[in-house]
């Protein structure tokens, strides 16, 4: 009985012996592997693991997109910075110029993975760039970088004519002088918004890659609102110029003001909305001076006007050359000095019997105050029969001498 028990207790002691062996990792091995030798470290307190183990589930490694690069230059102002975190959370946020200032305002996304920016940048400003990452075991990162804004000699804008709040005559282009060459015209046609209250259609030509005008088919209705939107800020004008504001601006028209001055009749007869209000006897460019025919429009009016013939290229002893002298009720249409004003003195005689201006319109004195009373820039004035070829677009703006079917030009 003594030696049954002595067997029975050495079988019992034999497995648990097997049992030892089978919770230390192996299968009938006394002894543990290699790998559960070494004291597996804790996820909270040791570099991240991207490994399968058996010391606790598997971080996964936290994937960072910014917005813009470490160290980047030229960076679009519009283009805000932004970071996104895959597999992890983001916190403690900062964007900041780095000579000081106002932090840039952004907005983090209700799982707190990504963050972007809500106010604009400035043109040429270093920004540091700093945010802490958590991962999945709540460990933190802190990551810093920095980037600079677009160069104040890449910067580009624009201007709009007519101007913000103007009243303008029904015959007045826009124009937009960009400050920068526009490589592709077609997107800028796009981006700028051109508004019509009156719902006339446009067209746009450009005289170059920083001029365009922008028309209607027939002169600007009565009482019409133009907006012009341009959302420029960020935009790219091309060649690495970004633009540094927008520009907005809506001008109004009054009624449709036309006069029309006929050579073969030496009159001037104004039209305001299709009605003829006023006729007046006129003198025009003589022989030598021929007014332009065609469409122009009144580009300034001045009260008193300077006219020197040195600015038409005549000097002393020149055939047609005069003194300096000052002209009233003056209303140019043309770059070159073309006007409707008061004749002078000396010409009164003429005025509806011949001509003997340097292709100014020359009026009475009554009339010419009449004129300038009356009529508005960017009215329209249309000369005939004077035999002289259409003042050409860019001789003021003459643009309305050239057929609709072909004014939509790149």
């Amino acid at each position: 009985m003594a030696s049954q028990r002595k067997r029975k207790a050495g079988k019992i002691l034999g497995i648990m012996g097997m049992c030892a062996a089978v919770a230390a990792g192996g299968i009938g091995v006394a002894t543990a592997p290699n790998w559960l030798q070494t004291a597996v470290e804790s996820e909270a307190g040791s570099p991240q693991r991207t490994d399968v183990g058996l010391g606790s589930a598997v971080v996964k490694a936290v994937e960072l997109g910014i917005t813009p690069l470490d160290g980047a230059r030229e960076v679009n102002p519009a283009v805000g910075p932004s970071v996104k975190a895959v597999h992890g959370t983001l916190k403690d946020i900062e964007l900041v110029p780095a000579t000081g200032g106002k932090a840039v305002k952004g907005a983090i996304s209700a799982d707190r993975s990504t963050w972007s920016t809500l106010d604009p940048l400035g043109f040429n400003t270093e920004y540091r760039f700093g945010f802490t990452v958590v991962d999945g075991a709540g460990r933190e990162t802190r990551k810093t970088q920095s980037f600079t804004t677009v160069s104040t000699p890449n910067e580009a804008n624009a201007m709009v004519f007519p101007n913000d709040g103007a009243v303008m005559g029904s015959g007045q282009p826009i124009e937009i002088n960009f400050s920068e060459p526009v490589a592709d015209k077609a997107a800028m046609e796009e981006a700028v918004k051109i508004s019509v209250s009156s719902g006339q259609k446009v067209a746009w030509r450009w005289y170059s890659d920083r001029k365009v005008r922008i028309l209607p088919e027939t002169f600007w209705a009565a009482n019409t609102s133009v907006t012009v939107d341009m959302p420029l800020f960020g935009r790219d004008f091309g060649n690495g110029m970004i633009g540094n504001s927008d520009v907005l601006a809506t001008f109004t028209t009054g009624p449709q003001r036309i006069a029309v001055v006929d050579d073969a009749t030496k009159t001037m007869k104004v039209y305001f909305d299709g009605a003829l209000v006023k006729t007046a006897p006129v003198t025009l460019g003589s022989p030598d001076w021929l007014s332009p025919t065609g469409y122009a429009v009144i580009m300034e009016q001045e009260r008193h006007s300077k006219f020197n013939a040195g600015s038409i290229g005549l000097k002393p002893g020149d055939k047609g050359y005069y003194a300096p002298l000052v002209v009233e009720h003056a209303n140019r249409l043309t770059n070159s000095g073309v006007y409707v004003h008061q004749a002078l003195p000396s010409a009164y005689g003429a005025v509806g019997a011949y001509n003997v201006s340097h292709g100014c319109v020359g009026l009475l004195p009554a009339d010419a105050a009449w004129f300038f009373n009356n009529m508005r820039t960017g009215d329209v004035v249309q000369v005939l029969n004077t035999g002289a070829p259409a003042v050409e677009p860019l001789e003021g703006f003459g643009d309305w001498n050239i057929a609709w079917a072909g004014y939509a030009k790149r």
